[in-house]
């Protein structure tokens, strides 16, 4: 199981249930690499999709206590742990946890990977944070990529790996 996200340089990811940002080369990023897979979300990060729709091409959990008010194409789990078993668990191929906040926090600790999209910038309007990999043990950066410039914003795509299940 993987992770993506796109945050600022404190790690902030959303203002009000939705992102910081729009960048076109990194949603290209995104969907190359969640296009045929699992997704799991929180029902915020849902509802921030346009008009509230699935992802085409994925399956899509949400981790919802309101599975009711979900559209069609949506499987519901009422907790990340029953959102894992749904999927399959946490080795199972091409599954990507997307978000919000605290989907990341619940589930980080079962990722390989984060496929983090660095905007190097400060927002101050931001309530939503990813866990600062800097700072937990057992995650490292194995690939930094080349920063690149897109609506003003620089960014880089940097690759962390979970030493604990990665060896």
């Amino acid at each position: 199981m993987n992770a993506i996200v796109v945050a600022d340089q404190r790690w902030a990811i959303g203002h009000n249930g939705g992102l910081l940002f729009s960048l076109p080369t990194d949603m290209r990023r995104f969907r190359s690499l969640t296009v045929d897979g699992t997704v799991i979300m929180g029902h915020l990060t849902l509802n921030s999709f346009p008009d509230g729709k699935p992802l085409p091409q994925r399956r899509n959990i949400v981790i919802t206590r309101h599975a009711d008010s979900l559209p069609a194409g949506v499987e519901a789990a009422s907790s990340p742990e029953k959102a894992l078993a749904l999927a399959g668990g946490p080795e199972t191929p091409d599954l990507w946890i997307i978000g919000g906040g605290s989907i990341y926090a619940a589930l980080l600790s079962r990722c390989r990977r984060v496929y983090l999209t660095r905007v190097e910038t400060h927002v101050d309007e931001s309530d939503t944070f990813f866990p600062n990999l800097d700072k937990l043990p057992n995650w490292q950066v194995e690939s930094t990529g080349e920063m690149q410039e897109e609506n003003g914003l620089n960014f880089r795509f940097i690759e962390y790996v979970n030493t604990k299940l990665i060896h």
